[in-house]
C-alpha cells in the first residue's frame, strides 16, 4: 500500500482540519479509498498511487486558500473538492470575480468558476445564455452584471421580465390589481436588486422606469435599445414568446436568457423555448451559451445534494 505524508507549515492545523475534525470527515468521503490520518500538523493518507496523487493535488489547492483567505468552510472546501482543475481555483480567486459593490459595500463577486465565465462571456457577447439547476447563482450573477453596467453608464435602463405563473401567464384569478398580482412572481428580482442597489435609489429607478420589472407578456411590441435586459426563468417560455423576446433586441442592448431545463412548467407536448432557441442559435457569432451545474451551487451545501439526488433518480427512470 502506497503512503504520503502532507506537513502543514504555515497553516493552523487546527483550523484547517475544523472542529472535531469536520473538514478531515469530508475530506474521507470525498476519498473513499483511502486511509486518512491527521494528527498534530501532519495528514497521511494510505491507499493507491493514482488517487494518492490527486488527494496530494487537492489538499495543496486547500492550503493555498486557507493561507490567502484565513479561513476554510465546508462549503469551500467541496467546491475545491469537486473544482475541475488546479487553474480552474485560480480562476476563482482572481480578482476578475468581483463584478460591483452593493448595499453597505459588500463586494458581489462570481463565487464559483462557471459563474465567472458567465461574467467573462457577458463582456464579450451582447446576448447570452445561462443556463443551470436551482442556486447556481444565474439570476443573481446576471443582475448584479446589468447593475454595474447601469452603475457604468454602459446602459440607460434595466429591464427584468419572467413568465408569470407558468408559460400561459394566467393571473385573472389572482387577487389585487397588476402590480399585487404579478410581485410573487418577480420576487427573487427584487430580492437580488435590494442586494445592490440603496432602497431609496432602487425605489426611486422603479418609478422612473430606470430599472422595470414586468411580465414577458409585457415585451410584445417594444423595441429595447440601450438597456440591459434579463429573462429569468426562460425554461417555461414556448416557441413563440422565446422568438418574440429575442427580436425585441435594440441598439447598444445586452440580453441574458437564464433557465433551468430541468424545471419546466409547461404542458405536456409543448416545446421549451429555451431548449429550442440553445439548438437553434448554438452556432450564432456573437452569442455565448454557459452551462452551470451542481457544482456551482451556492446556496445552503444541502442543495447540491438535493440535486444529484432527484437527477441519480431520473437516470432510472
Amino acid at each position: 500500500m502506497n503512503e504520503i505524508e502532507i506537513e502543514l507549515v504555515e497553516v493552523n492545523p487546527r483550523e484547517f482540519f475544523g472542529d472535531q475534525n469536520t473538514n478531515v470527515e469530508l475530506l474521507r468521503t470525498y476519498f473513499p479509498k483511502l486511509k486518512i490520518v491527521a494528527r498534530g500538523n501532519t495528514i497521511k493518507a494510505f491507499g493507491e498511487e493514482v488517487i494518492l496523487d490527486e488527494f496530494e493535488k487537492r489538499i495543496e489547492m486547500l492550503v493555498a486558500h486557507f493561507t490567502k483567505f484565513n479561513k476554510l468552510d465546508q462549503d469551500i472546501l467541496e467546491r475545491i473538492l469537486t473544482a475541475d482543475s488546479s487553474q480552474a481555483l485560480e480562476a476563482m480567486d482572481d480578482k476578475e470575480s468581483f463584478i460591483v459593490h452593493g448595499v453597505g459595500g459588500r463586494a458581489i463577486k462570481a463565487k464559483t468558476i462557471n459563474q465567472q465565465r458567465l461574467v467573462q462571456l457577458s463582456k464579450k457577447n451582447d446576448m447570452l445564455f445561462a443556463v443551470g439547476p436551482a442556486g447556481t447563482g444565474k439570476t443573481y450573477t446576471s443582475v448584479a452584471l446589468a447593475v454595474k453596467a447601469l452603475k457604468e453608464k454602459q446602459v440607460k435602463r434595466i429591464i427584468l421580465t419572467r413568465p408569470a405563473v407558468e408559460a400561459g401567464e394566467n393571473l385573472g384569478f389572482l387577487p389585487g390589481d397588476m402590480k399585487e398580482k404579478l410581485d410573487p412572481y418577480m420576487q427573487p428580482l427584487y430580492d437580488a436588486l435590494r442586494d445592490m442597489i440603496p432602497a431609496e435609489r432602487l425605489a426611486s429607478y422603479l418609478e422612473k422606469g430606470i430599472i422595470q420589472i414586468a411580465p414577458l407578456a409585457f415585451m410584445r411590441g417594444r423595441t429595447l435599445d440601450h438597456a440591459f435586459v434579463i429573462l429569468d426563468e426562460a425554461q417555461n417560455t414556448t416557441h413563440a414568446q422565446m422568438k418574440m423576446f429575442l427580436t425585441r433586441m435594440g441598439t447598444h442592448a445586452k440580453f441574458i436568457i437564464t433557465g433551468d431545463p430541468g424545471q419546466i412548467d409547461l404542458p405536456r407536448r409543448t416545446i421549451s423555448g429555451l431548449k429550442e432557441a440553445l439548438l437553434v442559435l448554438k452556432e450564432t457569432d456573437g452569442i455565448g451559451m454557459i452551462y452551470l451545474d451542481d457544482k456551482d451551487v451556492i446556496r445552503h451545501r444541502l442543495v447540491r445534494k438535493v440535486i444529484e439526488a432527484y437527477r441519480n433518480i431520473e437516470h432510472q427512470n
